[in-house]
């Protein structure tokens, strides 16, 4: 995700990771940001599985009757 424009936030952190990353020169808002980003992202893909759930449910059970689509084609 590109960078974009920053917008200041009041976070509570555990006292210990934040000494723990000063030690370690680590910029918290960066840390905060790809910590976040990973969490939305995981966040989207546990909300699409769940609200596609049937679709796949109903793909997978064509797979297990009729095989794989086109799999007399496949070389490996």
């Amino acid at each position: 995700m590109p960078r974009s424009a920053r917008k200041a936030a009041n976070l509570s952190l555990n006292a210990t990771l934040v000494a723990s990353a000063r030690e370690l020169d680590i910029n918290l808002s960066r840390a905060a940001e790809d910590g976040l980003t990973r969490a939305i992202k995981a966040e989207r893909e546990r909300r699409w599985l769940d609200e596609n759930a049937e679709a796949n449910r109903l793909e997978n059970e064509d797979v297990r009757k009729h095989g794989l689509p086109f799999a007399k084609y496949r070389q490996f």
